[in-house]
């Protein structure tokens, strides 16, 4: 009976390891294309924050690289191999399409070097707009494997930009990112 015991309980904590190993092998960085670094910094933190409420264990760009360091340097061989050693495997850019509801998923795919390349000529909010529209791209192994666009209406400031998206994406998520 002990022995049986001793064995049962040597499986509960095997499986246990392996499942903590799972779930650490699915970390997806978040890398917010805007020139202003408080908007960057807000989209990392509030997409890295609902990412992980949704399963998804996330971190923001700003734990890896420099604030006001180039995002191309993440597509490097030497940062990838950095990635890889803190078990981070897929790459989710995010970026402001446009001020309007009509824009469509692109067809194009890229490579991941010249999306970080990219530069975001949108802000986070404008004055006259009160609709916005994110993308989301991600990367695994430098090749893009997911893209899709999340629009928010009725804004009306910066803070309900973001308190629309903590309010969307979720749903967003839930129905359209079974590949992630």
């Amino acid at each position: 009976m002990k022995v049986i015991n001793t064995l049962l309980f040597a499986l509960l904590i095997a499986n246990f390891s392996l499942t903590q190993e799972a779930q650490s092998q699915f970390k997806t960085l978040v890398v917010g294309q805007f020139d202003k670094p408080d908007e960057r910094y807000a989209i990392e933190v509030a997409i890295t924050d609902l990412f992980t409420r949704n399963g998804i264990a996330a971190i923001p760009s700003l734990n890896v690289i420099k604030q006001g360091a180039n995002p191309t340097i993440l597509a490097t061989d030497s940062v990838q191999k950095m990635l890889k050693d803190m078990q981070i495997n897929k790459i989710a850019i995010v970026n402001v399409r446009g001020y309007d509801r009509k824009f469509k998923i692109s067809d194009k795919e890229s490579e991941l070097k010249a999306a970080l390349d990219r530069t975001s000529i949108y802000h986070i909010y404008r004055e006259e707009a009160t609709s916005v529209s994110f993308e989301f791209t991600f990367y695994k192994n430098g090749t893009m494997f997911f893209r899709d666009i999340l629009k928010c209406s009725n804004i009306s400031d910066r803070d309900s930009v973001i308190k629309r998206i903590r309010k969307k994406l979720p749903k967003r998520m839930a129905k359209k990112w079974s590949k992630i």
